[in-house]
């Protein structure tokens, strides 16, 4: 039989060759932009890993960002190279951030950001969203927390059910100098599998938006209409010192005050009358019960009438009454009372004196302002951080774009995203083979050589990881283990067969030649030992001296 071993290596190896041939190897990127991030070899010169401490509001527990980054190749690496910054570990706070060499203003052009996630274990709530800080705090470095200023969050939530790809922008009254969180409304919901997405968002100066996902458009708008709150507030609110008047009547309808109640109204007839019209079915056993004492019933032996009481035979139902249209006392039933009106009501109408639903006066808002433009109203951005709070391990970040050109991120993604994304879906399918050899045994061609060769393969695995072998090969080693069971079944069944016909053995002293008369009276006084019992050795001695004789 092949040997386990080298099976699995030779597997191994080939596997490996094959990658190494078929893989395209990563080149880093000529396109040039504002921030374009494929972490190469140098990222750790230009992003910070956060150590600083975050609070919940209440309690005062403190969370460190504890979360690991590694720039490392996907757990399925499909261009050989390719790394992504990844956040390690599980069910903790991750920060990470860098600066640009210059701040990005977009107020006169297009800011586009492009970006690929890839949660590598799955989804089981996680962020893979990305905060574009606000110029002024991007050297934070070591300091930068969820409190960190932002000018625009983007990218994928999964949220526990549910997943949703964030778009806010945090904008400035410019009366108060306050700024206010501005969310998408109807976020996009796509689902998330383990391979790799494309997240791109253009924001326009004309304060127009688009979203997409893979390349594809999902949600697309203006910054003053699909947000809430809205970017410009009403500009009357409610006076809040005006209070209802004494008299204001606000009830539609009222009972109608001249009605009167019929004369032949009667509130006191019940619902529900005897049907007099009704009679006894012809049959009916008024003398018997719906059920009697079990007859068979016997008091048990252990029952003690002083301790447990007087013994009361179980009831069981009246076989008289199965035939019967029914047992015991007849009653009339009851029926619905055709003069029941229940209790009496004025019929409802118009109130008269209806003024209308009370709304307090409008007035001008104080805290009114119009921004037209709110993209020319947000800050520039000096910098990108990845701040989150995951249950899932090894979320991949890749091929970061921030700047003006959104044909620049689509060539982009067509050098990266578009082989990627191909090659992952391809390898993310159950392998069928694993022999190169296109000519590969079938049943069709050889029964007995296919099965065997099935069989060894799973033996082989067998040996070095049980449990694998049965994952990787369910079909062999359920038929292996029917087959086993079988044939010990038929084993067991024939051995029963045996025991059972088998008839005793007797020995037989006829010898082959003709019996003289001297051996024939020796045989018929030779001892017979009795059933289950042992010839003695000393009864043998005489029988062979005798016949000796």
């Amino acid at each position: 039989m092949r040997s386990a071993a080298f099976s699995v290596l030779a597997f191994a190896a080939t596997a490996a060759l094959a990658q190494a041939d078929d893989k395209p190897v990563f080149t880093p990127t000529e396109i040039k932009a504002p921030f374009l991030e494929q972490f190469t070899s140098d990222w750790a010169e230009r992003w910070t890993p956060s150590e600083a401490t975050k609070k919940t509001p209440v309690g005062g527990e403190t969370f460190s960002y504890v979360g690991e980054w590694k720039v490392e190749e996907p757990s399925i690496s499909v261009i050989a190279g390719d790394e992504g910054l990844v956040a390690k570990t599980k069910a903790a706070h991750h920060a990470i951030s860098a600066p640009f060499g210059e701040p990005i203003d977009f107020k006169s052009e297009p800011l586009v950001v492009q970006y690929e996630v890839k949660y590598q274990k799955g989804g089981n709530c996680g962020g893979g969203y990305i905060k574009l800080l606000e110029d002024g705090f991007q050297t934070s470095g070591k300091e930068f927390s969820d409190t960190t200023p932002w000018v625009v969050m983007f990218g994928p939530d999964l949220t526990c059910p549910g997943t949703k790809v964030h778009f806010i922008f945090r904008h400035k009254n410019p009366l108060t100098g306050e700024f206010e969180e501005k969310h998408l409304k109807l976020p996009h919901k796509p689902s998330i599998e383990k391979l790799t997405n494309l997240y791109t968002l253009v924001i326009n100066p004309d304060s127009t938006f688009e979203v997409f996902f893979n390349g594809e458009s999902k949600r697309s708008g203006s910054l003053l209409e699909e947000f809430e709150p809205a970017v410009n507030p009403e500009k009357e609110v409610d006076d809040p010192l005006d209070t209802k008047p004494e008299d204001w009547v606000d009830t539609k309808r009222i009972a109608d005050p001249e009605a009167v109640k019929p004369e032949d109204w009667d509130e006191e007839a019940p619902y529900e009358i005897l049907d007099e019209e009704a009679e006894k079915p012809e049959g009916w056993l008024d003398d018997e019960e719906l059920t009697i004492p079990d007859p068979d019933a016997e008091k048990p032996e252990e029952w003690d009438d002083e301790e447990d009481g007087d013994w009361i035979a179980p009831t069981v139902s009246n076989p008289k009454c199965e035939s019967a249209p029914g047992c015991g006392e007849w009653k009339r039933p009851f029926k619905a009372n055709p003069d029941y009106k229940g209790k009496w009501y004025a019929p409802m109408i118009d109130n008269p004196e209806y003024k209308g639903e009370w709304a307090p006066r409008k007035i001008p808002n104080p805290e009114y302002f119009e921004d037209l433009t709110p993209v020319k109203s947000l800050e520039k951005i000096g910098g990108v951080g990845i701040e989150l709070w995951t249950m899932t391990e090894d979320i991949l970040f890749d091929n970061l774009y921030v700047g003006h050109s959104l044909d620049d991120a689509k060539a982009l993604a067509a050098e990266t995203f578009d082989i990627k994304k191909p090659l992952e879906a391809a390898a993310a399918k159950p392998v069928k083979s694993v022999d190169d050899d296109d000519d590969e045994l079938t049943f069709g061609e050889d029964p007995i050589g296919f099965i065997r060769e099935k069989v060894l393969d799973f033996v082989d695995l067998l040996k070095l990881d049980p449990l694998l072998a049965f994952k990787t090969h369910p079909e062999t080693g359920a038929a292996l283990a029917v087959s086993t069971l079988t044939f010990l079944g038929m084993v067991g069944v024939l051995l029963g067969l045996i025991g059972s016909s088998q008839k005793p053995v007797v020995k037989s002293s006829k010898k082959t030649d003709a019996p003289s008369p001297d051996d024939k009276k020796v045989t018929e006084a030779a001892p017979v030992a009795p059933a289950g019992g042992e010839k003695k050795e000393e009864g043998g001695a005489k029988k062979r001296a005798a016949a000796a004789k």
